[in-house]
């Protein structure tokens, strides 16, 4: 091969890896824009249902099952009023007692949650007689609240005694579903196993808390 046909040779391979490094660098600019891209959307739908388990008493989203739903209408049958669902999840419990005449709400820390509980209360019919809000369950109160539901865990349940029996009123009836709580005694429990749901009566347990207290300072007098 003579020199002048190396040289055309030689550009003819210069002018191909030339071409192919900008076709290598967009499509490496693709690529990292679409794993970004779907890194950015898992956190942003991920984040609200991972940061209440860093919490120190976390409150975990456990949808309730048609039993529990139907046990916990059962304990209520002769209530009316306002109901509140601490943790209210994708708002079945809310959404089934407006249903039966109650002015529900939820209080659901997870944002994703409560947007689809609205959506799920326009959807069946009852959006004027429920709400949803996106609230620490520690940081709100629960004073004007007459029937409470709570599906709560073993580990919050004592620290929810004390608040609850501090702000509701003497007419409140609270239910308790999957865990009971562990100082205050039922009126009556419905439902089996998972599905089992404990009511209690406010002018009972914060009847011994007053008690407890009194002795409390008695004690130290």
């Amino acid at each position: 091969m003579s020199p002048e046909e190396l040289l055309v040779s030689s550009g003819q391979g210069d002018g191909t890896v030339s071409a192919e490094k900008p076709s290598r660098s967009r499509l490496g600019l693709i690529v990292t824009g679409v794993v970004g891209g779907s890194l950015v959307a898992l956190y942003a739908v991920a984040t609200p249902f991972v940061a209440p388990a860093l919490r120190k008493v976390c409150l975990p989203f456990v949808p309730a099952t048609p039993a529990q739903v139907e046990n916990v209408l059962k304990v209520l049958r002769a209530r009316s009023g306002n109901l509140v669902d601490i943790g209210s999840g994708d708002g079945r419990i809310v959404i089934a007692a407006a249903k039966r005449g109650f002015q529900a709400s939820g209080f659901e820390l997870n944002p994703w949650l409560v947007w689809y509980s609205r959506y799920r209360a326009w959807r069946e019919g009852v959006h004027r007689s429920t709400s949803f809000h996106i609230s620490d369950l520690w940081k709100a109160s629960f004073a004007q609240y007459s029937n409470v539901v709570i599906f709560g865990v073993p580990q919050m349940m004592d620290q929810l005694e004390l608040k609850l029996a501090n702000e509701l009123p003497l007419t409140a009836k609270v239910v308790a579903c999957r865990f009971p709580f562990p100082t205050w005694i039922p009126e009556y429990a419905e439902g089996e196993g998972i599905d089992t749901v404990w009511i209690y009566d406010a002018k009972v347990f914060k009847s011994n808390l007053h008690h407890g207290s009194t002795e409390a300072n008695q004690q130290k007098t």
